[in-house]
């Protein structure tokens, strides 16, 4: 059996290639992809050449960790059923080509107990439930932000938790073409905000550049998370971070539980991912697709539409 996959052959370039895929098992469910999400985050870092270290790290690399399909053959441990609609947070059933993270692909072969089924009528926004996952992990390990670094679909997934949670953050962003489409929260651009007394500052600009800039917006006891990904090391000047008593976190990726708390959300009506798609492509153009999400700053998320 085979599948149709973007490959990352070395960074900067891409390729659609058939790939075999691994012989289901009793315990493995076989799913026709949909949709896939692309990561303006880690899946920049692949593309660029500039992820660290990283457990299965190396190229050629098929991406992806956000994808959605339908269950198409179901093993008989595998605890799923034929038609059923379901989150695929990758998969690593490509031989000899890296499964980093595995989703972008036509079909995959996963474990019954890694996909999530999913509300039908989410339709392509399901690509974002691990985007909102993230943020929820991310919150749930502290205060709620009253600060958060940058107005991408983690930004605004974050403002939106704080939101339904009773907060009214202020966003920053420095690119004007990014600060609509707030709902309950203010995005400002950091010129102008002269505030010195956030409790909560949640950075997901990836920007490793930014601490000192952070900790001098922090009030006393306050704390910094880092729930970007930053491909540099970070630093700060001790002697603010000091009188300010700062705390710093780093936020990592999300759990299963995480996935279940923010699809309660979602099916509740509390936590909305309207207006975060911003951009299609069907998955033939998957090398255009992938140069705008990542040069363009107009598109939000990208994700690849693989029912042709």
């Amino acid at each position: 059996m085979n599948t149709l996959a973007v490959v990352l052959e070395e960074p900067e370039r891409l390729s659609l290639r058939q790939l075999e895929l691994a012989p289901q098992t009793d315990d493995d469910v076989t799913v026709d992809i949909l949709w896939s999400g692309i990561s303006t985050g880690t899946e920049r870092l692949l593309w660029q050449g500039r992820m660290p270290p990283f457990p299965g790290m190396g190229y050629p690399l098929v991406p992806g960790y956000e994808s959605v399909g339908r269950v198409v053959s179901a093993g008989s441990a595998a605890g799923r059923q034929v038609g059923e609609m379901v989150f695929v947070p990758g998969a690593r059933c490509y031989g000899e080509v890296r499964g980093l993270f595995g989703g972008a692909a036509s079909r995959v072969v996963v474990p019954g107990a890694r996909v999530i089924p999913v509300d039908e009528r989410l339709g392509e926004r399901a690509v974002l439930l691990a985007l909102a996952a993230t943020a929820y992990h991310a919150v749930v390990g502290g205060g709620r932000p009253d600060l958060i670094i940058g107005h991408g679909v983690l930004g605004r997934l974050l403002a939106r938790l704080a939101v339904e949670a009773g907060g009214a953050p202020v966003v920053w962003e420095t690119n004007p073409t990014r600060r609509g489409g707030a709902e309950g929260y203010a995005v400002v651009d950091p010129a102008t905000d002269e505030r010195r007394d956030y409790q909560a500052i949640y950075d997901v600009s990836g920007d490793s550049k930014l601490l000192d800039t952070l900790v001098g917006r922090l009030a006393r006891g306050g704390e910094i998370v880092l729930a970007g990904f930053y491909s540099e090391p970070l630093s700060f000047t001790f002697p603010p971070a000091f009188m300010r008593e700062a705390r710093f976190r780093v936020a990592a990726e999300w759990r299963d539980p995480d996935l279940v708390a923010v699809k309660d959300l979602i099916d509740s009506g509390r936590l909305s991912l309207d207006g975060l798609i911003t951009h299609r492509q069907e998955a033939k153009d998957a090398d255009a697709a992938y140069r705008t999400a990542f040069g363009d700053p107009a598109c939000l998320k990208m994700i690849l539409d693989w029912r042709g």
